[in-house]
């Protein structure tokens, strides 16, 4: 591990994806159900921690999601909301992150009453509450919300006219995300095209849960300029070994597109192996196909996808990633570099990302 742990932590990185509801501290779950009398599956936030645990380590994306269930059943309140989208950046700050882009599903928080703008609305204000704190403690930090569109729902069209009515207070972006395979990005075709046309990016949960088809649909009917997980590209590449000391690789058509175009891919190695995404390949990190992505010059950065549900950190990842495949801090600084050059600003605040970086790179 390049310098140990704690110089990891101690390095500015950039989160691309990683989930509101999957990033909360079990002790305010405690807390936010106690005051709604909602039933826990644990009342104490060691055992709550444990059981979120136990559950996401399924081997499954469908079993995994339903410890959502809990998270979600505590932010239906304005109050609520603003005290996990605060302590949401706290935790991210705490953890060296300078830029996060922050995904959630507005529609999965109505049942208290509150209506999509509302929602929206209370989460930024817990952002900037957030950020106002760690800026005040001498800390430096960005946010912004992307809005995601469950794709068991049909509610993609409200969704996205919901991003762009709040493109100027907080959000960047649109994203899809629930259950992948049977819900391909073409069945909200009409939900891209008005991002489209609005200029407002996207990025595609795609090559998770399933498989080459989702990621064409996710580029061709989304318009994706991000693929969220994207790991199962790796289907589209072929390792030939001739003989002892000669190993060709084909890149398929559409791993070359993603390739040349430099498609960043927002991997999340701990989740990946918690949900089978990966198991074509091995149950372990060292047989993610992180490394072989990277090594052939796709544009690979390292993200956590639920914070809770994965017991990780972003410095976690950066350090398991390490430790499977003997990464130094040269790689460590791509994988940031990478997600700078991809992140959903206007390029000039994406080169003032990257410069960012490198600077705190350098005093490492």
């Amino acid at each position: 591990m390049p310098g140990g742990g704690a110089s990891i932590t101690a390095l500015p990185k950039i989160s691309l994806h990683d989930h509101l509801d999957g990033g909360l501290r079990p002790q305010t779950i405690v807390e936010l159900a106690d005051e709604i009398g909602y039933q826990l599956p644990e009342n104490d936030a060691a055992k709550l921690t444990s059981w979120f645990s136990s559950q996401a380590d399924s081997g499954s994306l469908v079993d995994y999601l339903k410890t959502f269930d809990v998270t979600i059943a505590v932010m239906q309140t304005t109050e609520g909301l603003k005290r996990v989208a605060s302590e949401f950046v706290h935790d991210l700050a705490a953890d060296g992150v300078i830029y996060g882009e922050i995904r959630w599903a507005p529609e999965q928080h109505l049942q208290k009453g509150l209506d999509l703008d509302q929602v929206v609305s209370a989460v930024q204000q817990g952002l900037e509450e957030g950020v106002d704190a760690v800026r005040s403690s001498g800390r430096s930090i960005r946010v912004g919300q992307l809005l995601s569109s469950m794709r068991q729902t049909e509610r993609g069209t409200d969704i996205a006219e919901l991003a762009i009515r709040h493109r100027d207070r907080g959000v960047i972006g649109f994203d899809i995300a629930g259950p992948e395979a049977g819900f391909p990005p073409s069945r909200m075709r009409g939900a891209f095209d008005l991002l489209a046309h609005n200029y407002m990016p996207a990025t595609v949960h795609a090559g998770e849960a399933d498989g080459l088809d989702s990621i064409r649909s996710a580029l061709f009917d989304g318009r994706a300029l991000r693929l969220g997980h994207g790991v199962r590209l790796a289907e589209d590449i072929t390792i030939a070994n001739e003989d002892d000391e000669n190993t060709y690789v084909t890149l398929g058509d559409l791993a070359q597109w993603v390739k040349d175009r430099e498609i960043a891919l927002e991997l999340s190695p701990s989740s990946n192996l918690q949900t089978g995404a990966i198991e074509q390949w091995g149950d372990e990190m060292i047989d993610h196909p992180f490394d072989l992505l990277y090594q052939l010059g796709f544009r690979v950065t390292v993200n956590t996808d639920n914070r809770l549900m994965s017991a990780t950190t972003l410095s976690r990842e950066l350090a398991l990633l390490t430790e499977a495949f003997g990464y130094d801090l040269t790689d460590l600084e791509v994988f940031q570099i990478n997600a700078a050059a991809a992140a959903f600003l206007p390029i000039e605040e994406r080169d003032e990302l990257s410069e960012a970086i490198s600077v705190g790179f350098e005093r490492a």
